[in-house]
C-alpha cells in the first residue's frame, strides 16, 4: 500500500453567514494560502450550528481545529499568513 505524503497539510475553516466581511475573510485566507504555497484545505462554513461550536462572533478563522480569529476588525493579509504558518508545523 502506498500512502500519499502530506507535508504541511493545513485544514482551514472560514466561519460566517455570508456577510461582506465574511467574504473578505475568505478572500484574505485564500490569498494567504496561495502566497504561502502550502497544501491547505479552505472550507467556508455558513451553518450557524457549526459556527457556534467555535464562536459567536463572525467572521472567524479556524486553523487545524483552533479558533485563531473572530469578529472585527479583520486581520491583515500578513496576519492571516502568520496565523497559518503558526499552525502548519
Amino acid at each position: 500500500m502506498i500512502k500519499a505524503k502530506k507535508e504541511n497539510n493545513v485544514e482551514i475553516k472560514v466561519l460566517g453567514p455570508g456577510c461582506p466581511n465574511c467574504h473578505k475573510m475568505e478572500e484574505l485566507t485564500t490569498k494567504a494560502v496561495k502566497e504561502l504555497g502550502i497544501d491547505a484545505k479552505v472550507d467556508k462554513i455558513t451553518d450557524i450550528k457549526e459556527i457556534m461550536k467555535y464562536t459567536m462572533s463572525t467572521p472567524a478563522l479556524v486553523i487545524n481545529g483552533k479558533l485563531k480569529h473572530s469578529g472585527k476588525p479583520l486581520p491583515s493579509l500578513e496576519k492571516v499568513k502568520e496565523l497559518i504558518q503558526q499552525e502548519k508545523t
